[in-house]
Formats: C-alpha cells, structure tokens, sequence
C-alpha cells in the first residue's frame, strides 16, 4: 500500500514539472515580446503651414521664447525648440491660402525599425524602410485611417546647445498634447488604441452627456492627442485653427500671462484670457499668425474634472536639454 501511495505522488510531482516546463518557454516569450515592444514616448514634433514663415518666427521664438533652427529663419522648414527634443515645424503650404494648417503630427520612439515591423505585421501601409536624417534620427511616416500625416522619431543627435538665458525665455519647456479634427472615433481608436497601445485619459463635452474631446495618452509617457470631434464636414478656415492645436504646458497660467505681457501681448479688451476648461484645467489661448491656437494649458487641474476622471499620470514640465 505504502509503496502504491509513493508511485502516485511520484506521478504527481512530475506531472507538475512538466506542466510548469511547459509554461515556463511561453512566460519567456511573452516577456521577450514585452521587451521588445517599441515605446512610444510622447509627441516629437508638430508640422504647421506657414504663409509667411519670417512673421511666424517672430511669434514663436521672440514671443514663446522658442529655440528657432535654423536661426535666420530664412529657410522653409523652420524649427522652433521647446525642449532638446520637441519642436513646431512650419513649412509653406502647398497651396497658398489654404484652409488646412495642419501637416502632421508625430511621435517620440526608442525603437522606429521596431515599430515600423509592429505596424506592418498589423496590416498597415509602412514604407520599406526608415528615414535616416542628417542627426542620426530615424523615422518614418504613415496615414492614419482617416487620412492624417503621423510620424514615428527615434531621436539622433542634439541639434542646439542653448545658452542659459535663451532657455530662461521658454514660455513653456514641453508640449504635452496635440489635438486634430476627428470624424471617425472607432476608427481612429482601432489605430491608437489596438495597434499601438494608447489609452483613454479623458473624455468630455460641452453640454452634459456629449463627448467633445478624446484625449488618447501614448502608452510609455505622459503627452496625448487630442480627438476633436463633432466638427461640420468643411469646417471654416478659423474652425480648423481653434481644432488643430497644440498645448505647451505651464505650471500656472497666472504668470504666463504677466510673462506674455512683459513682451507686449495684450489680451484683448474686458475679457479675462484666463479659462477653466471642463477638464479642470486652467488654459490661456494664444492664435498664432496663421490662425493655429496654441492651447497654454496647467499641467495639474485645479478641480475635478467633469465627464470622466483622469486614468493617467499628469504631465509635467522638462527639465532636460
């Protein structure tokens, strides 16, 4: 009986390291394929048509305080730094007076090989290669399902050593979301959210029950974009400019605005710039020369947002170059 009993437990004990031997190459490979998941770390940059892109340097670098590469501004493409790693990039439209403003929209990557294979394997239309640019950066872009320019960047080289006190002037040293014009939510979520990664950060509207405004927040970082949806189909010219935005963020909108006087801007007659938006954020808005509006926003809310609570981290500001 003794000896019975003994055989059953052998049986059993190694039934069970070989259950575990079993599970142990999947637990390995599943790490391994975490492990190699591009990061997507939060927005690079933002490129905006620019009418007269000696105008806009002015308001970008002499009013935002802005890092302008390259420096004359004489050249199409013109960059203008918040952090050693984030820009505004202005280019002449395709077509003069053009509606649209907006270019693209693209994101910070460890890894745009990786991320351009992922993207591939998920059906997407990739080009057959990275870009590499004259920095050592790599990237590469593709069209989001309904039709927006999006760029993934695995940084190179830094291309500005700024003095102390041309980064004193920054109004803000991180841009921490972008929003665009959205028609197609589930569309676009299948691309954000199932295909890379992003989740929901916050949702509201204007009126009670409705949903303005989708904010995605990329999967290894603090930054989003912004959906703006419930736009007409051919939104005017300034509609489009309030919707494709950026938001630079500040640790108190109070002091930008005493900032932003101190070099001439005025806001305008008997209104306060000065906006708690539903969010719980308070936000001052700035247009820049082609009617863009850069959305100065508190990286912290004031009070609880209404609609829906926050599910991520806040953002903060930069503190690196």
């Amino acid at each position: 009986m003794i000896k019975v009993k003994m055989r059953a437990v052998r049986k059993t004990y190694w039934r069970s390291v070989g259950s575990l031997l079993a599970v142990f190459p999947l637990l390995l490979g599943g790490a391994a394929f975490a492990q190699q998941t591009p990061a997507i770390t939060g927005i690079s940059h933002v490129t905006f048509y620019a009418e007269d892109i000696p105008h806009s340097r002015q308001f970008y670098a002499d009013l935002l305080g802005w890092q302008p590469v390259p420096a004359t501004g004489s050249e199409p493409g013109l960059r203008f730094y918040a952090n050693h790693a984030q820009y505004v990039e202005l280019a002449p439209p395709p077509v003069p007076g053009q509606a649209h403003r907006l270019d693209l929209v693209a994101f910070a990557t460890n890894d745009a090989e990786g991320l351009r294979r992922l993207l591939a394997r998920k059906g997407e239309e990739v080009p057959l290669s990275v870009t590499v640019g004259r920095d050592g950066s790599r990237s590469f872009r593709v069209h989001d399902p309904e039709g927006n320019l999006v760029e993934f960047t695995q940084q190179g080289r830094r291309v500005l050593s700024p003095s102390p006190a041309a980064l004193a002037r920054r109004l803000s040293t991180h841009i921490m979301h972008a929003g665009y014009v959205v028609h197609d939510r589930a569309a676009l979520d299948r691309f954000y959210k199932d295909e890379l990664g992003f989740h929901l950060y916050w949702q509201g509207g204007a009126k009670a029950g409705d949903v303005d405004w989708v904010m995605m927040q990329v999967p290894n970082g603090t930054d989003w974009i912004e959906y703006m949806l419930n736009l007409p189909a051919n939104p005017p010219h300034a509609q489009l400019g309030n919707a494709d935005h950026i938001a630079p963020g500040v640790v108190s909108v109070a002091e930008l605005q005493k900032r932003l006087e101190q070099r001439g801007w005025k806001p305008a007659a008997g209104k306060n710039p000065q906006v708690l938006g539903v969010d719980g954020k308070l936000q001052l808005d700035l247009i820049d020369p082609d009617d863009t509006r850069i959305e100065f926003m508190e990286f912290a809310p004031v009070k609880a947002p209404c609609c829906s609570p926050y599910t991520g981290k806040q953002p903060a500001p930069s503190d690196a170059w």
